[in-house]
């Protein structure tokens, strides 16, 4: 039997700052119009938490009932070590995307009744990134998916159950957080092409090939700090998530020198450091403006 802790691990927390900073930075861009209202932004993070927790147990059932984390490098993982029976998990991952479907409703009832069909291609996404018969995660679609699910989708959704709206600000905001997330989850295929190959998940990072996916991951951090400046025309106080930058380019250090294997574990926590710094800077220069 798992312990609470090892549950804990198993819900893979260094991947929260993904869904606590498309909520801030979407606030942000909501406050930026006037529009901000606390309530929505709390209910928004705790969809957000409680799908991204939802996915990261769906992944554990998925890829353990499979096979593919029988030789793990990285963080704990509940069936492929054992610790967690495969219905256990699978429970936890329906349990998490059922209470995150639930608060989302309140959020449809108080705006929009299509955001609906926006929580339901959220909640599918979710579970057939690695669930499923052919599972999109499998197929290199992972990191397009996060860009499009906690960058798109979360920082647009809660800029606009708050502000009824959304407006390039948003946007801007919406493509550097989508840029953030999918270097985290560059940074953690690059650490797993040799297993990922072995077990055949062809995942960007295999079909990139090692060089090209080190390229991909700075890549994606130097696109937010170009939405900074891009960002000075709403305030020039948006320049304060240039602080972030050290933070970044620590992000990329173990990458861009080549580690491999558990070399690479700052490169995921740095990156979603990274996220979550510049996210709440922005967010809170964009409140000021």
């Amino acid at each position: 039997m798992a312990t609470a802790a090892q549950w804990i691990e198993g819900a893979r927390p260094r991947t929260l700052p993904n869904a606590i900073a498309p909520v801030l930075a979407g606030t942000g861009a909501a406050a930026s119009l006037d529009a901000a209202v606390w309530w929505k932004a709390v209910l928004a993070l705790l969809v957000s938490l409680a799908l991204i927790v939802g996915v990261n147990y769906a992944n554990d059932y998925s890829d353990g009932i499979r096979g593919t984390d029988d030789e793990r490098v990285g963080p704990l993982r509940l069936v492929g070590s054992k610790l967690a029976s495969p219905s256990a998990v699978k429970n936890a991952a329906l349990l998490s995307l059922a209470i995150g479907g639930v608060l989302g409703l309140v959020l449809v009832a108080t705006t929009a009744w299509w955001l609906l069909l926006v929580g339901a291609a959220c909640l599918a996404g979710a579970w057939f990134y690695t669930g499923g018969s052919k599972p999109y995660g499998y197929s290199g679609f992972g990191e397009i998916a996060v860009f499009v699910f906690f960058g798109l989708v979360a920082v647009l959704g809660t800029q606009f159950v708050q502000a009824e709206r959304v407006d390039w600000v948003g946007a801007a905001l919406a493509v550097a957080v989508g840029s953030f997330s999918s270097a985290v989850l560059v940074a953690n295929n690059l650490r797993d092409i040799p297993t990922d190959t072995e077990s055949g998940k062809s995942t960007l990072a295999v079909k990139l090939g090692d060089p090209r996916t080190r390229t991909l991951h700075l890549a994606l951090l130097a696109a937010p700090f170009v939405v900074t400046l891009l960002l000075v025309i709403r305030t020039p106080f948006a320049l304060v998530g240039l602080l972030a930058l050290p933070l970044a380019v620590r992000a990329n250090a173990p990458v861009r020198s080549g580690g491999n294997g558990l070399e690479l574990i700052p490169a995921l926590r740095d990156s979603g450091l990274a996220l979550l710094v510049w996210s709440a800077l922005t967010a809170l220069a964009l409140g000021f403006a």
